[in-house]
Formats: structure tokens, sequence, C-alpha cells
């Protein structure tokens, strides 16, 4: 019973790398078994050289024993001939069929995590589209329009309440943001948490974007940062521009940002990964943009490390593939997949699992 659950975990070990691993043991023990025949033969062919010396001596009396002595020592040398030719068609052979197993044993695991990498950054699309409607979506809402058409106490209450009633519904944001014209903060969904009103926000990247929009159907969005809106934890925020009676041509009255948690979303897609733990522990998961700044990362370096090696610019030129690469001074396998876009989304970011073929 013991020795079949062990055969079962063997087999449910397999890969092609152990294969690769079996044919380089066969070759070293192809290499032994003919270096022990030549070892033996040699032996034979000194018996045969000895016993013709002996039978030489004995004269006519030797001449019989001097026949089997000259057919032992051809026969050796046939033997040897033999050896020499089995060792090196051998060995060639077993290189090869060592070499093919190799390169498909890297071409699926390429293939494999290159395949995971799409799924990760189609996840995280599929997402940020979800996101991008949302903002458009509340920015039209009328206790937000009216905060800023109609300003008074009892309407910025009214709006913060309503903003913490979709924030109860939509646990993925940390909060929703209200500014005037200027990019002052008048109202948020969480002021007991997050004190940002008063906090002017004219230079940011997310408003400015929401403010040169063209009408109520586009949005700002300003990529991965620390956001000081929510105590400086890692973020995204969409924009609106708000527009008079709601209407998506209407004048602007001011920006709506929602500020979502992103690292609930990709760190959680970044280490569900599906490869094995022994797996994990060679591998790095990430998300990156154009240079290869880590926007979400398995291990954790959010913004603090740039993904660097030798192919990969011309990896990121591709939808989908892999490189084989010295990443940190190890061989690795690099599989990489781009942002496919979702309905009218694309983040434009780069997916990349990062495994070690070698330990250092």
């Amino acid at each position: 019973m013991l020795q079949s659950k062990h055969i079962e975990k063997k087999e449910a070990t397999f890969t092609l790398e152990s294969v690769a691993e079996l044919a380089e043991l066969l070759a070293s023990k192809t290499e032994t078994a003919i270096n022990e025949i030549m070892e033996i033969n040699d032996k034979t062919h000194v018996l045969a050289i000895n016993a013709l010396i002996e039978a030489s001596r004995a004269g006519e009396k030797g001449r019989a024993f001097s026949v089997v002595a000259e057919e032992m020592s051809k026969l050796s040398t046939n033997v040897s001939d033999i050896t020499e030719k089995m060792r090196h068609e051998s060995r060639d052979a077993i290189t090869d069929l060592g070499n093919i197993i190799k390169m498909q044993a890297t071409n699926v695991r390429g293939t494999r995590l290159s395949d995971l990498a799409l799924v990760n950054i189609d996840l995280i699309d599929r997402n940020l589209y979800e996101r991008s409607c949302d903002i458009r979506w509340w920015a039209r809402d009328s206790s937000v329009v009216s905060a800023l058409s109609t300003i008074t106490e009892e309407n910025y209450d009214f709006t913060s309440m309503r903003l913490g009633v979709i924030l109860n519904a939509y646990t993925v944001y940390f909060d929703l943001v209200l500014c005037d014209l200027e990019g002052n903060v008048v109202v948020n969904g969480r002021p007991q948490q997050y004190r940002s009103i008063g906090t002017n926000m004219a230079n940011a990247q997310w408003f400015q974007k929401a403010m040169n929009s063209g009408s109520g159907n586009e949005f700002g969005f300003q990529s991965v940062s620390i956001c000081p809106l929510v105590n400086s934890q890692h973020a995204l925020v969409y924009s609106c521009a708000v527009r008079e009676n709601g209407d998506v041509n209407g004048k602007v009255l001011g920006v709506l940002a929602a500020v979502f948690n992103w690292e609930s979303l990709a760190q959680k897609i970044m280490h569900a990964t599906p490869i094995s733990e022994e797996e994990k522990d060679n591998s790095r998961i990430c998300i990156v943009d154009d240079n290869g700044l880590v926007l979400a990362d398995s291990k954790n370096r959010i913004l603090e490390d740039t993904i660097e090696f030798s192919k990969r610019d011309t990896l990121f030129k591709e939808k989908k593939g892999f490189v084989i690469s010295n990443y940190k001074n190890v061989e690795s396998c690099i599989a990489h997949a781009f942002s496919p876009g979702y309905e009218t989304y694309v983040s434009g970011w780069h997916a990349l699992i990062i495994q070690r073929l070698k330990t250092k």
C-alpha cells in the first residue's frame, strides 16, 4: 500500500524536465557500462597476446592453441571496434534525445506560463472596464450634480450620505471624492475614515484629465500610485466631469473621482495564479507598465522595483510569448502577455511570470 502511494506521488510530479534528467542518467549509465566492457575486453586482449606468446614457445604442440589465441585476439579487436561505435552512436542519440526533450519542456513551460499571464491581465482589464463604467454613471447622479450646482451644507451632507451608500455596495473602492472647479474636495463618501475634504487636487492627473474631457462619456484615469486621499494607500483613480443637469454635453461643474482599492484586486490575482507551491518558490508573478515598473507583484514590491532583462523590449512588442533570459543573474523562463483590453477599455499593461530554470 505504501509503495503504491509512493508510485502515485512520483507519477503526479512527472514533467518533461524529469524525462530529460532520466536521459542524462541513461547517458551516464551507458557510458559506465561501455567503459566496463572496454576494461574487460582489454584484459581479454592481453590474455590473447600472452596465449600467443606461450603457444609460440610450445612450438608444434602449441599450434592448435595458437589458432584459438589468434581468434580471441581478433574477437577482442572486433569487440573494441563495436564498443567504440556504440559509445559514439549512443552518446549522440541520447544527447539529441535530451536536447529535444529540453526544448519541448521549455516550449511547454513557456506556453503554459504565458497563457496564465494572459489570464491575469485579462482579469484585470475586465474588472477595470467596470470601474470606467461606474464613474461615468455616478457622475450623472442627481445628488452629485445638485451638490455642485446648488451649494449648501445640506446638499453636501446628502451627497456624502449618497456616496456612502454606493461605497457600501461597491466594496472595491476606498472612497468617492467630489471636487469643485478649482480642485477642492468638497464632499467624500467616507469622511470619518478619510479626511480629504478641503484638500486641493487641481494638480492631480485624474482631475486634469476629467476637466479636459470632451463629454460625460469620457473619463479620466491615474495609474497605480500612493494616493494622499486615502491615507497613502496604493490606488487607481477614475474620474469624470460632473456636468450641469447631468447632461453629457452640459457645462462642467466639477469632478467626481472613484479611488479604487488596487491591491485587493491585483495582489489577489498575483497570489492566486494557478501554479504549484514548488513553482511559486521559483517564480515572480507581476503586472508592469511599458517601462517595466512593477504595478502588482507576488513579491509585494509595488512601485518599488523595475523588471529588466536583455530581451524585454522585443518581448513587450508581442501580444503573448516567452523568452529564456538571465534575470538577476539566473537563467529564467520569462512569460509575457500584453493587455488584450475588454470592450472599450485597455489598461496597456504587461503581465509577466518569471520562473527560474536554475537555482543560484
